[in-house]
């Protein structure tokens, strides 16, 4: 007979598992039935790191406070507000997303002072749903039940402590709890990685040091894909030990992010007797905040109809910068990222908004179109209704699959306060690899979900090419051509999951100077003593006119300026037309790139770029009938298992 866990639930069962991998055993996935009440987050007063600021989880408004991971002091005469972004509890989406309504705030409580839970609204402003003094305590729970309602547009709930004169105050272990459901649905996490292995298994530790509030989280897959493997390292055996029987790791060939999530929903799916499971994706690169596991997988239990759920995105290198409240996609026009209207954007979560002088809490509640896969919980109900991932390799799967599912009736709710940090987008350089897969993919993804208006589709492209003829971006441009010519040869460019397109992209892109990053002492052919800064004028009123005047001035051979240096932020199409060489700051800050004016390339890839978007135009719609027609094989799991050679 299976033994059982430290929750008290039934051991997961196993299952032998064959394949081209050698593999540990297979968790089976069933419901659970509940044992109490259902944890849907955690009060915390300090982060996973030194580097978070301890005000994202709490603010001092007055006095001594000694903030810990589980647990806050107050000395006399002090007060803490646990209206942060990651003390809020998310009561808008609760009452939208969910039948719950009611939440029970606990705590366990020791000494004198105020506790109050109070409550926000659309415009952030607050008021006091119940408070409650205690003298005397060591040791005693505390509750609050607190309805769920009045937040149906915006607002959300949090905890206020206070001390007065004479009074000290600790309170541990804070609780949002609700009813459970039935049944619990079993939750895996999917870690997709590639060549990090020290990121990786810094994020296995952290969920295995929070283990014991995980007790929604049944197995951990980890899908290598590089060759400098996770389980090479020293820590490795011991994180293994610590997460037992919920740790796969599999090691499989290089199929992108795309492959590396799959893998994942195609565990999981290949060893379930229920199909109310669950999949969080997570990045192998983010600073987890572990619990993010309680609140997302708390949040798809109780949703009313299946949903994905998407987790939140932090800049790494600013750890109080939210990347964006919600976004989607404007499909035509092949944008990613696009911040829903009232979206935060790139906010410091620790500041005001510079309009109305308030805090910036995200408030109002947002509908997001799709959610990036730093952290994504992928019900098993969505599989079944609208199959696997595109194989894709990279980029635009998040976005592909978030609309298929909304086609099938499952929208995507991006969960503040459920948030991991990830490197910051703007300190990557556009002029990438990986451009032509983005590219790519938002052509197909275009195809897939929207009328696929072509006049607007060759409009964005050939405007992308000018501006980046005119940058000396010529790799860039080949890119982009690339991209089309690819989407044109139909669904057979993903047969093998992108592997021989990213070999041939980097090939082709090596062919350009300017994609090659140097040190700024070390720029082949110049001096770096003569590579001074010439920086940009204000972007220009009339845009239209300027590059027009640009490309005349290109075609004819004239410039500005011989040579210069322009930083990152002011490498702007208008500026570097007027150079016939120009320096340019990598946005990782750690080099530059060369750009030189080549009339002969420009001329040759600017002919190119039109024949191929003609062709676009001409023979887009018979493409995307192809790509409709292939879209349930190459979303199948048959198709899946041939790429992962099982």
């Amino acid at each position: 007979m299976a033994g059982k866990t430290a929750a008290g639930r039934p051991a997961p069962a196993k299952a032998k598992t064959n394949g081209a991998q050698a593999m540990q055993d297979q968790t089976t996935f069933a419901e659970h039935v509940p044992e109490g009440r259902l944890t849907a987050q955690r009060g915390l007063y300090a982060g996973p790191s030194p580097v978070v600021s301890k005000d994202l989880y709490s603010e001092v408004l007055e006095g001594v406070v000694n903030r810990g991971r589980d647990g806050v002091t107050l000395e006399p005469s002090a007060r803490v507000s646990g209206n942060t972004y990651f003390g809020r509890f998310p009561a808008s989406y609760w009452q939208r997303w969910t039948k719950v309504r009611q939440v029970r705030v606990e705590a366990v409580v020791s000494g004198a002072g105020q506790l109050a839970v109070r409550a926000s609204d659309i415009e952030g402003e607050p008021r006091t749903i119940e408070a409650r003094e205690v003298e005397g305590t060591d040791g005693v729970a505390v509750a609050f039940d607190v309805k769920i309602d009045k937040f149906y547009d915006g607002g959300a709930l949090w905890l206020d402590l206070e001390t007065q004169a004479g009074q000290r105050l600790t309170v541990e272990r804070v609780r949002w709890t609700v009813e459970p459901p039935a049944k619990i649905r079993p939750t895996a996490v999917t870690i997709c990685t590639m060549n990090r292995a020290d990121d990786c298994l810094k994020n296995l530790q952290a969920l295995a040091g929070d283990l014991p509030s995980l007790d929604t989280l049944d197995a951990i897959y980890v899908a290598d894909q590089g060759t400098d493997r996770v389980d090479s390292r020293d820590g490795f055996a011991r994180v293994s030990a610590d997460l037992g029987d919920k740790l796969h790791y599999i090691t499989q060939p290089n199929l992108g992010g795309a492959g590396g999530f799959t893998r994942g929903l195609y565990e999981v799916a290949g060893h379930t007797e229920t199909e109310h499971a669950n999949v969080l994706f997570m990045d192998d690169d983010v600073l987890l905040e572990p619990d993010l596991v309680v609140r997302m997988t708390a949040f798809s239990n109780l949703a009313a109809n299946p949903v994905i759920v998407g987790g939140q995105m932090l800049n790494l290198l600013h750890p109080h910068q939210l990347h964006v409240g919600a976004e989607y996609a404007r499909l035509n026009t092949l944008e990613p990222g696009v911040p829903v209207e009232h979206s935060l954007n790139t906010a410091d979560l620790l500041g005001v908004d510079e309009e109305t002088g308030k805090p910036n809490r995200q408030e109002k509640r947002l509908d997001a179109g799709y959610n990036g896969w730093w952290s994504c919980l992928i019900p098993y109900e969505v599989v079944k209704a609208v199959g696997y991932p595109m194989p894709y390799f990279f980029q635009w799967d998040d976005a592909e699959y978030s609309y298929r599912a909304r086609a099938h009736g499952f929208p995507t709710v991006t969960l503040p306060g459920a948030g991991v940090w990830h490197a910051d987008f703007h300190w990557k350089d556009w002029d990438e690899w990986h451009r032509y897969f983005n590219l790519r993919n938002s052509i197909i993804t275009a195809a897939l979900h929207s009328d696929f208006n072509l006049t607007v589709v060759c409009r964005t492209l050939m405007a992308q090419v000018v501006r980046y003829l005119l940058g000396m971006q010529y790799g860039l441009t080949h890119t982009l051509i690339k991209a089309v010519e690819d989407f044109l040869e139909g669904p057979e460019i993903l047969t093998d999951g992108g592997v021989a397109a990213m070999q041939e992209i980097r090939a082709i892109r090596a062919q350009y100077p300017e994609t090659k990053r140097h040190d700024a002492t070390e720029v082949p052919g110049i001096a770096s003593n003569d590579i001074g800064i010439i920086n940009s004028a204000p972007r220009p009123a009339l845009q239209r006119l300027i590059l027009v005047k640009r490309v005349v001035d290109r075609l004819r051979g004239r410039s500005r300026f011989a040579l210069g240096a322009v930083p990152n932020d002011e490498a702007h199409w208008w500026h570097v037309a007027l150079f016939d060489t120009a320096v340019v700051t990598d946005a990782s800050q750690e080099g530059v790139r060369v750009r030189k004016y080549d009339r002969e390339r420009m001329f040759e890839l600017g002919k190119r770029a039109v024949k191929t978007l003609n062709r676009l135009r001409k023979e887009g719609h018979a493409v995307q009938a192809q790509y409709k027609r292939a879209m349930p094989q190459l979303t199948s799991r048959e198709n899946w298992k041939r790429l992962y050679r099982l």
